[in-house]
């Protein structure tokens, strides 16, 4: 399998287990006793979280191996589960939420993005790259519908096996966890072909093209404003306090 290859289906694995949780999430806190200022707290302490290491891996990051970035993110991953599923309480549930991966918009926002796409566009050229980012895009929007809809299977089986609905969506996260696992294997597995190459003269990342990223990066910010309105998780605490959904159409409805 080539790194291109590679890079799609953790992109894929990603997009599932963040489908998932994006779905669940709102409605996990709320059945563990958080108000919707906890909930919504929460949901926020991600997106910062998020955010800085985001920015710090930006800065740092052509100084250090894409492989274990990678593997790094998946560890954090996999321990952002781990405590999602074990913790109740909210400050350890907010520390967690802000230094953790966890993605409550539906769409990629942790640090895997940046260093997924990096190192995506250094496995093909010219038209040959426009069509990978395209399929990493793709695979990652379909998974991630296929997530949300399986999000409602936790209180699907809760119903028929007679369980307790926390217990059953307690497992969502532990799924998260594992997913996280199985990226991580994919990762040991990249090529040294996607690590930085420096080039003669090279002083500072981005170089000429700086402006351009830039200008692109104040218009992004701008539409993620805008976005940060109707965050997946959020969107469906509104849901389920305004018409009461159960999660089953909750599930179905972001599927679609």
């Amino acid at each position: 399998m080539t790194d291109a290859r590679k890079l799609l289906c953790t992109r894929a694995v990603r997009g599932l287990a963040d489908g998932v949780v994006s779905v669940a999430l709102a409605a996990y806190l709320t059945e563990i006793g958080f108000s919707a200022l906890q909930v919504g707290a929460v949901v926020t302490g991600t997106l910062l979280g998020s955010a800085a290491l985001t920015l710090a891996v930006g800065l740092l990051g052509y100084q250090l191996s894409r492989r274990r970035i990678l593997l790094a993110a998946a560890a954090l991953m996999a321990v952002t589960g781990i405590g999602f599923a074990g913790l109740t309480a909210f400050w350890p549930l907010m520390i967690v939420a802000v230094v953790g991966t966890l993605n409550p918009s539906g769409g990629d926002v942790s640090l895997f993005l940046p260093t997924e796409q990096a190192a995506l566009a250094d496995t093909a050229a010219g038209h040959a790259r426009t069509r990978a980012f395209a399929w990493y895009n793709l695979a990652g929007t379909f998974a991630g519908a296929l997530g949300a809809l399986l999000s409602g299977v936790p209180s699907l089986v809760a119903a028929r096996r007679g369980l307790s609905l926390v217990a059953a969506d307690r497992a969502v996260f532990v799924g998260y966890a594992a997913c996280a696992l199985g990226a991580a294997l994919v990762y040991r597995t990249l090529s040294p072909a996607i690590e930085v190459h420096a080039t003669a003269g090279a002083t500072r990342p981005l170089g000429d093209s700086r402006a351009v990223v830039l200008r692109l990066a104040a218009l992004f910010s701008l539409d993620s404003f805008g976005g940060g309105f109707v965050v997946q998780s959020l969107l469906v605490l509104w849901l389920y306090r305004r018409f009461q959904l159960d999660q089953q159409t909750t599930a179905a409805i972001f599927f679609a």
